[in-house]
């Protein structure tokens, strides 16, 4: 049986016909798909989205690039297919999400309560996924942190897993026995914890579309952005660090962290510099996508190299 395996890079990823989109509505001065100012952000499903102090004074990524150009593959391994094929497939209602493991109160999040009974901020991050492509997206979402602690974690807790829906009906992709389904992530407790990482329930003002991971998903800015794990339903702290699915795909080019790393090359390909969404030519990836001074003590005494 013939198994196919993600291009490493294609011409299209170099160049992708979406940012040629973008650049021809720039230059017809298409205000509506075209570059936010950074800081804006459209009325919509969070009227009293509250602005954050964590944001990237950067041009934002068009809004059609963002949701028409990602990665999604329980709907198709191309970077068009999420947003072809998740709308109106995947069912956001209802959605829970469990949680347990090594903590006091384990429990259940119910969605519509979780966007009730918190205050949604508007996080603008960067993006940057490990096929030397990046986005500027402004996030809305509530700090993962705060949300674990309600659980009480316990001193086993030293790991966080995440697991997405396992839903072949909605999701063809995972009708595959290519990968180890359901798709699943992991972070350290004291990553997990850190006030930069974000359960996401929205951009650009508007509830997350399905092709980004509807309802809830996880924002890790550091981190390449596979680890951001899309439509949350179980959360468990673990005493030992969790399998990831692309560690075990293949682990000599996914590892465990997977921070940002300009000095590790992926092996099929280099890391040292990125393809902005929206702009001309390449620029220099930053070490933790920019965030160094905020998370790099997280890693001290740690050979990035070894643990990449």
């Amino acid at each position: 049986m013939l198994i196919r395996r993600p291009d490493p890079i294609k011409p299209s990823e170099i160049t992708p016909r979406s940012a040629y989109l973008s650049r021809r509505q720039l230059i017809a001065g298409a205000a509506a798909w075209g570059m936010l100012p950074a800081g804006a952000a459209l009325a919509g499903a969070f009227p009293n989205l509250r602005k954050s102090d964590y944001k990237v004074d950067e041009a934002l990524t068009s809004q059609k690039d963002v949701t028409h150009y990602n990665n999604f593959y329980e709907f198709g391994l191309d970077k068009e297919d999420p947003s072809a094929n998740a709308p109106g497939r995947l069912k956001t209602r209802p959605w829970t999400i469990e949680v347990g493991g090594e903590c006091a109160k384990p429990g259940t999040i119910d969605i519509d309560s979780f966007l009730k009974d918190n205050t949604i901020e508007e996080r603008i991050y960067r993006h940057r996924c490990v096929e030397a492509w990046s986005m500027v997206i402004p996030w809305a979402g509530v700090p993962l942190g705060e949300v674990l602690k309600r659980f009480e974690p316990n001193s086993n807790a030293k790991y966080v897993a995440f697991e997405t829906l396992m839903n072949p009906a909605q999701m063809p992709g995972q009708r595959s026995g290519e990968f180890t389904w359901p798709y699943r992530e992991g972070l350290r407790i004291d990553e997990a914890m850190h006030p930069l990482a974000l359960l996401a329930v929205g951009l650009y003002g508007e509830t997350l579309p399905e092709q980004n991971g509807a309802p809830i998903r996880l924002v890790v800015p550091w981190k390449y952005g596979f680890k951001g794990i899309k439509s949350i339903v179980r959360i468990t702290f673990t005493p030992t660090q969790p399998r990831t699915l692309w560690n075990i795909y293949a682990p000599r080019e996914y590892g465990f962290y997977s921070n940002v790393n300009p000095a590790v090359d992926h092996p099929r390909w280099s890391q040292a510099k990125e393809h902005r969404i929206g702009e001309f030519g390449r620029r220099p990836t930053l070490p933790f996508n920019g965030y160094a001074d905020q998370v790099a003590s997280l890693y001290s005494g740690m050979d990035l190299k070894q643990y990449f």
